[in-house]
Formats: structure tokens, C-alpha cells, sequence
């Protein structure tokens, strides 16, 4: 059997930006990695080419009485930039105490290198497992999935013999606290552009005549929240899904210190949706947020122009049932009601992600038809986290996205069962990203063991 951490090494040491064509080789280094791995491990490996970057489908098991779990994950990463806050190289991994740091250390690639370790020791110990296992991994999910929604109408037939989906791309609150979860906000993006006269004027000659793009830019998009730090959009609230008692119950066990939060942060107070807490507002609250904005001269100095241009990017992580799609109609729509008559006001859409919710067993409204392998799964992680971790996880909706598990509901009718790896201090996205390796210790004895009690029934 292979040792995790020098197999993980070696991902790492693949640079698969999939945002960047400059990155080709290490996306496809990663990819063929990745087969190969599980190609070593007995299974059946196919790679399905896409407009992009190829998808992994590799399966094991051929029995159709056989339990079915399908495993989720990534092999493309975020940008590493900016390169110069590295303290060390951001694709050269390096241990550094109990972690391993590198881009995509815990995003997704130290988490799949987990279960990937997990599925192994277990087929090595149980050559004749009765469990199905296929691996379903992308290439573009750092980049919005764009070729994930064609291979699922393709593949779903296949896809559909699951039980139960599984994945590692969630958080942890912190390394002693599993927590599974049991909600994903969804995401709506689009730009917004803001142009003036036909092109950059001198501030001499001309101003004082005519709007500036980045006034009128900056006083319509701090009209979309109110002073109490509420979305001020007419409807964007509309559809949020009440919070069930049980989820308010759990979330009480976390015990998050809210002083250790803002310490955290590096901030001296939250600005939150009123009537709920830091905690509950990352997780039962939509939100709208500013990415990023421009306009005008960048560099040293001084330059005195009027821009023609200037923009923002705007994201809205949506909670259960928030639709993406009527969501930035009315933040469009917002806009250009408030946008003054002298400007030019124009969209960009960008990518999007349903909402998620999963009721698990025991819960008061738990759906009556949930698969009963998936109950068993949910159950068998349960009794894993708590025999491994010591204590038993909690059941939470996660503040982030992960936008393909509604798409894979939506087109198979598969749930999904989430156990979190990452930590906060793991810098997600950010330099110095890095993965706890006692995390990653447990949470392969667990999945190993969560695999074979849905095997034994």
C-alpha cells in the first residue's frame, strides 16, 4: 500500500490551475496522476474528454446488489497568486509540523488523497468487498464546472445506480470536531459596468461637466445594502427557507466563540443580518458581496483622467430555495432602477450554483422516501466519526458553495453525504494553503470504516 502523504506530495507537486491555459501541463499531469493511482488500485478507469479539462470516472465493483457509492472531488486548483506571500513554495509541498502546505493541500486534493488512501487499505484488506465504488472527478471546479453539467445529462444513466454520493470538500469548525454537512449555499455572479463619455478624458478640460463612472459606480452599489447590513434588493429574501429547530439545536453544540471569531478575523465588530448570530448568518442567511472593482489609472503615481469605464463583481451566496437565476435578475434589476440617466449601465453573467439542503436520519422532517443506503451511510459515518474522533459529529449547513452537488441531485436524484477535512486556518484559496496531516490520519480510518459498514449492511 502507498504511503498518503508521498503520494500527496507528488499531486501537489502538479500545478493544475484550470483558470489558466498557462497551467496545461500541470492539469494534465494531475489528471493522469490521478488515474493512474486508481488504476493501481484495481479499478476501472475511463477519462471522459470535455471542451475543457477531462473528467475521472473510475469504478470497482460489478455486482448490481451491491451497495453503490459514488465519490466526488477535484484535481484542478485555485491560483496561487500572489507568489511573493508564499513562505514557501506554493507547488513544492512542504512539511511544516503536522502539515502539509502547498495550493491544493486541503482544497481538494490533500481531501481526496484521503479517501483515495481509505478506499485502498479497505480493498486491500477486503478483496471481496460487496460494495460498488465509483470516483466521479473534475477538472473545473475551481472555475464554475462549465463542463459538468453535460457529462451529467451523458452519464446519467450510469450515475444513477448510486445509492449515495460521498465527498471531502467541506469544513471542519476545528481539527477535534467533525462536523457533516447538511446545507450548501448556492451562488449567483455577474459584473456590472459602468460607462461614461466614449473614452478617457483629461480631468481639466473636462471635468466638472459630465459623471464620473466610479461616482456614480460607488453610489449605486452602496445602495444594495441597508445601514443594518440587510441586502436592500425588493424580493431577495423572498424565498429563503425557514431554519428548522434541529439545525439551531446543532449549532448551539458547536459552542464558537464569537471573540475568538472576530480574533480570527482580524476585525473589531461583525456586521451581520439582524436577529441572527455570526455563526447562523454563514450558514442560514444569503448574502451580497463585492469581489472586486476598477476603474481608471492603477499605477504609481498620478494620472488626472476621467475614466470612461469602471466596474464591480458581485457575488450572492443564496440559501435553500433562493433561485440563482431570479436572484440576479433582481440585482440587475436593482441596479439600473437606481443607476443615474447619464451613464451606460451593462451586465455580465457569470457562473452560477443551486442551493443544497439533506435531511439526515432521525431528524423530525426527515423525507420519508430517503434512499435506505443513504440513511445506512449517514449512520455509518456517524458511528465512524465517533469511534475515531471521540466524540459525534454535527450535522450543519456550511456557509461555502459547492455548486455541482445540486446539479448532481437535480439530474441523478442522489443526496450526498459531506465530511468535512478542512480546517479554517488551512487558507483556502489564500497563500500558505496547507492540510493538517492528524486530520488526515483520522479521517482515513474513518471513511474506511464508514465504507465497510455500508458494505456489511
Amino acid at each position: 500500500m502507498f504511503d498518503p502523504v508521498e503520494k500527496l506530495k507528488e499531486f501537489i507537486r502538479q500545478p493544475s490551475v484550470s483558470t489558466d491555459p498557462k497551467f496545461s501541463a500541470g492539469m494534465k499531469g494531475a489528471q493522469e496522476f490521478v488515474s493512474g493511482l486508481l488504476g493501481s488500485l484495481g479499478f476501472n478507469v475511463e477519462v471522459a474528454k470535455t471542451e475543457m479539462h477531462p473528467l475521472i470516472l473510475a469504478s470497482y465493483g460489478s455486482d448490481q446488489s451491491w451497495p453503490h457509492v459514488l465519490i466526488y472531488g477535484h484535481y484542478d486548483v485555485q491560483p496561487a497568486d500572489p507568489l511573493n506571500l508564499w513562505k514557501t513554495p506554493a507547488f513544492e509541498p512542504t512539511i511544516v509540523g503536522n502539515r502539509i502546505c502547498g495550493r491544493g493541500a486541503a482544497d481538494n486534493k490533500g481531501p481526496l488523497m484521503t479517501i483515495i488512501t481509505a478506499v485502498g487499505r479497505l480493498l486491500e484488506e477486503n478483496p471481496k468487498l460487496p460494495l460498488r465504488i465509483t470516483f466521479l472527478i473534475e477538472g473545473e471546479e475551481e472555475m464554475g464546472s462549465p463542463s459538468f453539467p453535460k457529462f451529467l445529462e451523458r452519464y446519467a444513466p450510469r450515475l444513477k445506480e448510486a445509492d449515495f454520493v460521498f465527498l471531502c470538500d467541506t469544513a471542519l469548525p476545528n481539527e477535534n470536531q467533525v462536523v457533516i454537512t447538511a446545507g450548501l449555499r448556492g451562488l449567483a455572479l455577474l459584473d456590472v459596468q459602468v460607462t461614461g463619455a466614449k473614452g478617457d478624458l483629461h480631468s481639466g478640460l473636462h471635468g466638472g461637466v459630465l459623471r464620473n463612472p466610479i461616482q456614480a459606480l460607488a453610489e449605486i452599489i452602496a445602495t444594495l445594502h441597508n445601514p443594518d447590513g440587510r441586502v436592500n434588493v425588493p424580493g431577495f429574501y423572498d424565498d429563503v427557507l425557514d431554519v428548522q429547530p434541529w439545525e439551531r439545536d446543532e449549532l448551539k453544540k458547536l459552542g464558537a466563540n464569537e471573540e475568538e471569531y472576530k480574533k480570527f478575523l482580524g476585525i473589531e465588530a461583525f456586521y451581520t443580518t439582524p436577529g441572527f448570530t455570526p455563526f447562523e448568518a454563514l450558514r442560514f442567511q444569503p448574502t451580497l458581496e463585492f469581489n472586486g472593482i476598477g476603474g481608471g489609472y492603477q499605477g504609481e503615481g498620478t494620472k488626472t483622467v476621467i475614466p470612461s469605464k469602471a466596474f464591480a463583481k458581485i457575488s450572492c451566496r443564496l440559501v435553500p430555495n433562493q433561485s440563482p437565476d431570479k436572484i440576479k435578475q433582481l440585482v440587475m434589476d436593482a441596479i439600473r432602477a437606481r443607476a443615474p440617466k447619464d451613464v451606460k449601465i451593462e451586465f455580465v453573467d457569470q457562473h452560477k450554483g443551486e442551493p443544497y439542503i439533506v435531511v439526515p436520519p432521525g431528524r423530525s422532517n426527515t423525507p420519508p422516501d430517503q434512499s435506505p443506503v443513504l440513511a445506512r451511510a449517514f449512520r455509518a459515518t456517524d458511528q465512524a466519526v465517533t469511534e475515531v474522533w471521540g466524540r459525534p459529529p454535527l450535522y450543519l449547513r456550511e456557509g461555502g458553495s459547492v455548486p455541482i452537488i445540486a446539479e448532481i441531485k437535480r439530474v441523478t436524484g442522489l443526496d450526498s453525504v459531506m465530511m468535512g477535512l478542512f480546517l479554517p486556518e488551512d487558507n483556502l484559496h489564500a497563500p500558505n494553503e496547507s492540510f493538517n496531516l492528524d486530520v488526515m490520519n483520522k479521517g482515513i480510518e474513518t471513511i474506511r470504516r464508514m465504507l465497510l459498514a455500508v458494505a456489511k449492511k
